[in-house]
């Protein structure tokens, strides 16, 4: 049976030395979280984990959620436990604004618990990472009245939070949504409609639920311009904001998934059930979009979490399982045949897993810093640089993440052999839960459209041209440091490769739209390998200052950051080969000869 072992260890490295939280210590926040406190929040965190939400994950695949004749739904055995133990443990407020109730801590911190909680069950994880989502739009757009009703129990854990954007007839294009919202001469709405593939629709956990239903107000502008945002409670708060007459809303069924079966996904049925405006009318995608890019970015962290305890599961088979001899020669002569880890072939996909796991956390850990200065810092041009770099950053974080994090899931999955094809290794829910990540929250094809389209061009480009100057300076700081040679070249040229890429995307896709999104998967793919070389890069250098040869940590550091400038970074260049061949042989084919 598979095991999980939080990472707490690579975690401090990336806080403490590689990012240096410390330094920070003069913002709100910041100035709590002393490197011990972290550690005690990472240890916590790490026991909570292994010990109460990995022991249901397998159980929780086998039994999946249940829809109740009267529309309620029950969660796995063992789920309403233990999110009791996940509210009383105040595990949910930890990075919220203590106006409403939460400790305040940095957000960078936050995302390390998220991924522990994902890696070691990402069905449950999901129900606790929407409402804090939910109420991260309500804190954006809401009212001051709706954040004290919905917020402040929602950063508590009480009530839960949803999204719901999705109808039978669209996804990704949300202008073309039925659900109607008509005003009510107390200020309230009535919203009937159908939204589909609601994470958490219903479920028994909290003793409420909020949802946020974008709507199209009677009356309103055609297209994306006419939806609002509506706070939808399933029990509308009483007088003393307690949970009060049951709403016209209900679960209408549970999809039948490939994964994440602990998580209930709903059809969600609004019979003109009570709701209330968030924000301004029609303008109900722009404080969405907040919901939207927290769950892009949760998301991102669920392609490592998947790959983090995949890989782990893969290690210890290797170490154990018995398959021929070493080509070198007998390893364990006493043995009737060799561990699998002595091929070059299993350490190739080990490494590869290895080295996609701690730079994608080191990635994911570095953009929630930009996060928390975005809305920590008092620095102008710091919260311009960090405003760009979310922005740019989201989509790669979303789509590179996943893809690699459910190639990874497949790699460790093939290392198993014919076991791994079992259910008995546990390492084909890993595969099946990570796939949809790729998919929910925009698919990856939208993400990279999103970055080659938009994000590039934002303000004349500079947030990117921003982040080539800080790989530039990088690797002008360490020109006189032979040890880093290796480090700095491999990421220089892996810069002029994204540079490149981006200069070809300037001057063909303007010209020819089609050339652009026919590039922009590969230019995901080039901006990813190139931006984990960057952390790839930082973490080497910390790992040299750090490493005295009593601890061999820094020693594993190292190797593994040379096996990626080596053996997965040259992926960047085919990449930018296949962005640059444009899309006439893409588009060549009539749509009938498919």
């Amino acid at each position: 049976m598979p095991r999980y072992k939080a990472p707490v260890r690579d975690m401090q490295f990336i806080l403490h030395d590689v990012l240096s939280l410390q330094n920070y210590s003069y913002l709100p926040g910041f100035s709590d979280a002393s490197p011990d406190l972290i550690d005690q929040i990472l240890e916590g965190g790490a026991k909570f984990a292994e010990d109460v939400l990995f022991p249901l994950n397998y159980s929780g695949d086998k039994e999946g959620c249940k829809r109740n004749p009267d529309a309620t739904v029950k969660t796995p055995d063992g789920f309403p436990a233990a999110y009791e133990q996940l509210v009383d443990a105040e595990w949910l407020s930890l990075s919220a604004d203590p106006k409403y109730g939460g400790q305040g801590l940095p957000g960078v911190v936050n995302i390390a618990i998220n991924e522990m909680q994902s890696s070691s069950n990402m069905a449950f994880s999901m129900y606790p990472g929407l409402t804090h989502g939910a109420y991260q739009a309500l804190l954006a757009g809401g009212s001051e009245e709706q954040k004290q009703t919905y917020v402040t129990k929602m950063i508590n854990g009480k009530w839960s939070g949803t999204m719901n954007l999705t109808e039978p007839q669209c996804g990704t294009d949300l202008g073309l949504i039925k659900t109607k919202a008509v005003p009510q001469a107390d200020g309230s709405y009535k919203i009937t409609g159908q939204k589909i593939w609601i994470s958490g629709g219903e479920q028994d956990l909290s003793e409420n639920i909020i949802h946020l239903v974008l709507a199209r107000i009677e009356g309103g502008p055609e297209g994306i311009k006419g939806i609002s945002l509506f706070v939808v409670p399933k029990f509308i708060p009483d007088a003393d904001g307690n949970p009060g007459e049951r709403n016209a809303l209900e679960c209408g069924g549970l999809e039948e998934k490939m994964g994440i079966h602990g998580n209930a996904t709903c059809v969600m049925n609004y019979d003109g059930a009570t709701g209330w405006l968030v924000g301004e009318e029609h303008k109900g995608m722009r404080t969405m979009f907040v919901m939207m890019n927290e769950a892009r970015l949760g998301v991102g962290m669920q392609g490592l979490a998947q790959a983090e305890i995949a890989y782990q599961n893969a290690a210890d088979f290797a170490r154990d399982r018995l398959q021929s001899r070493a080509l070198s020669g007998p390893a364990a002569p006493e043995k009737p045949a060799d561990p699998i880890i002595v091929h070059p072939d299993v350490r190739r996909m080990l490494m590869d897993s290895r080295a996609f796991t701690e730079g994608a956390r080191a990635f994911m850990f570095w953009t929630a810093l930009y996060g928390d200065l975005l809305h920590k810092s008092p620095d102008d041009a710091v919260r311009q640089k960090a405003g760009d770099y979310m922005a740019l950053m989201t989509p790669v974080v979303k789509a590179f993440l996943t893809d690699i994090g459910f190639k990874t899931t497949s790699e460790c999955l093939q290392l198993h052999g014919g076991i791994g094809y079992t259910q008995e290794m546990g390492v084909e829910q890993y595969m099946r839960d990570a796939r949809i990540a790729m998919i929910y929250e925009g698919t990856n094809g939208i993400q990279a459209l999103d970055l080659v389209g938009r994000k590039l061009a934002a303000n004349g480009g500079r947030a990117i041209f921003t982040f080539f100057k800080e790989m530039d300076d990088f690797v002008g700081e360490n020109a006189d440091n032979s040890d880093m040679k290796l480090f700095t070249d491999a990421l220089s040229d892996a810069k002029k490769k994204l540079e490149a890429g981006t200069t070809w995307l300037m001057q063909n896709g303007l010209s020819n739209f089609n050339n652009a999104a026919a590039a922009s998967t590969d230019y995901v793919h080039l901006f990813g390998y190139t931006a984990m070389a960057y952390m790839w890069a930082m973490m080497a250098k910390t790992a040299l200052e750090k490493d005295d040869g009593s601890d061999p940590y820094y020693a594993n550091k190292l190797k593994t950051a040379r096996y990626y400038m080596e053996r997965v970074l040259p992926k960047a260049g085919s990449h930018l080969d296949m962005l640059k061949a444009g899309a006439e042989s893409m588009m060549a084919l009539e749509a009938d000869a498919f």
